[in-house]
């Protein structure tokens, strides 16, 4: 029997695909303007890779000047959603249940914690959590030991729930907390995860 959850956030609780042509309008159009730098089959994976991941992750991966990361992120983090969100349906199951639950995201904090408003999910959480590459050095395993000290659970005591096996997933794996990944598309066949289905609503059975 769990003790609590820890949810992900961007395309665990909604699809990212649902607000990404209004939200990142402004840094698309500067990542555009990196295609001399960058290549222009690249500037296309990048804009695909930012709907997914951290846009510092992404930088990184593609190796961004350290001016053109620099000026994505000035644009990133003043940046706010301001229209309507709507969580995945199926999420609905999970926030109806009385199980303790946490939510870890990556991102830029303006943000993410508009993102969480407008979905009107903040009091589903005992608490909420944002690691933002920009203001601090820690990362998801950091912050799920941090619950588990600060509550007194055990690796045995929790379910992590998300749909990046290389971020809350290989993070969670790593302390030994099961995991649940959320793949509704199947993209991620064979990934070492302790759990996985296209649907949210299996993750229920494995914590009531």
């Amino acid at each position: 029997m769990k003790k609590a959850i820890i949810l992900d956030l961007d395309n665990t609780i909604y699809p990212v695909s649902s607000i990404s042509s209004d939200l990142f309008a402004k840094v698309f159009e500067f990542i555009d303007s990196l295609a001399d730098e960058l290549g222009f089959d690249t500037v296309a994976s990048v804009k695909d890779e930012m709907t997914r991941r951290p846009y510092q992750h992404v930088a990184d991966q593609y190796n961004f000047s350290e001016a053109a990361k620099n000026k994505g992120a000035d644009i990133l983090k003043n940046l706010e959603y301001d229209k309507p969100m709507q969580p995945f349906g199926d999420y609905k199951h999970i926030s109806d249940t009385q199980i303790e639950k946490y939510l870890v995201t990556t991102g830029f904090t303006k943000l993410q914690w508009s993102k969480v408003r407008l979905l009107g999910i903040e009091a589903d959480f005992k608490a909420i959590y944002i690691v933002d590459p920009e203001k601090s050095k820690a990362t998801k395993k950091d912050i799920f030991a941090h619950i588990m000290n600060e509550n007194a659970y055990t690796p045995a005591d929790l379910l992590i729930i998300g749909d990046d096996p290389e971020s809350e997933i290989k993070a969670a794996t790593a302390l030994g907390i099961d995991t649940f990944l959320f793949d509704p598309e199947g993209k991620h066949i064979g990934a070492k995860v302790t759990h996985s289905s296209p649907s949210l609503k299996d993750a229920v059975i494995l914590f009531t």
